[in-house]
């Protein structure tokens, strides 16, 4: 089987700078876009397999990677101070990586969500604002398989790609002090899933019965970065049984 046709990064380069005494951002763009997230995703990857001495970790966004180090091991490794010695390091890496043209095929997972109700308290104030049903706005919303661009804001917190600009919807004016966690909510052309309990300002349209983030578990974060997603209406029924099945 043939590869997938890959470009290097020499092509778009990346810039970086200091964050800190142990950290420095990798900037791949300002725009956000696939192409820059393919990107961030074959440098964080090549980075896990080709670690430097002092790597800690890495952490993508829309269009940077943060590297943390330790400065101590870094300094040792190159006899540099340590932010010189992990950004030679980190421009070799980038003349090493090749970015695929194309996102690699991989399992879509599926979120299964209960629109509306005290599920979903705003979803009929979604549907007002751009002049839908509130049925419509659930057929658009689960109709796209969605892009998983980072994880931030809380813990296992998926930023999502891919919404219908239909649906962009303001975030409210007042925020409330709690989301339920599986809080499924929009905020500009942006849906997201609120991972935790924790305050916030999207308009919620539904909530799903899985657990985002789990502490205790060997892998935390029920998503990561580059994954897809595709959201999967159910009842109120099958969203309580379900949420028993988590438990």
């Amino acid at each position: 089987m043939p590869l997938p046709p890959r470009h290097p990064l020499t092509e778009n380069p990346v810039q970086l700078y200091a964050l800190g005494d142990s950290a420095i951002v990798l900037q791949f763009g300002d725009a956000i876009s696939q192409e820059i997230h393919r990107a961030i995703q074959a440098v964080a990857a090549y980075l896990e397999e080709h670690p430097f001495p002092g790597f800690v970790e890495h952490v993508p966004a829309f269009t940077t990677l943060t590297v943390y180090y330790n400065p101590w091991l870094a300094s040792q490794a190159g006899r540099l101070d340590p932010y010189a010695e992990v950004a030679r390091q980190l421009q070799e890496l980038l003349s090493q990586v090749q970015v695929p043209v194309d996102s690699t095929a991989s399992p879509v997972v599926e979120i299964p969500v209960c629109y509306g109700g005290s599920f979903g308290p705003d979803l009929d104030v979604v549907a007002r604002h751009t002049g839908l049903t509130p049925e419509q706005v659930v057929a658009l919303h689960t109709a796209p398989e969605y892009l998983v661009y980072m994880i931030g804001f809380a813990p296992g917190f998926p930023y999502l790609g891919g919404m219908n600009e239909q649906l962009a919807a303001p975030r409210k004016d007042q925020p409330r002090a709690e989301v339920p966690a599986g809080s499924v909510g929009i905020a500009g052309k942006q849906t997201g899933i609120y991972s935790l309990p924790t305050p916030g300002g999207w308009q919620l349209i539904g909530r799903t019965p899985r657990r985002l983030f789990t502490p205790e578990a060997a892998s935390p974060s029920l998503l990561r970065a580059g994954q897809r997603l595709r959201f999967v209406p159910i009842s109120a029924e099958e969203f309580h049984q379900l949420q028993e099945n988590e438990l």
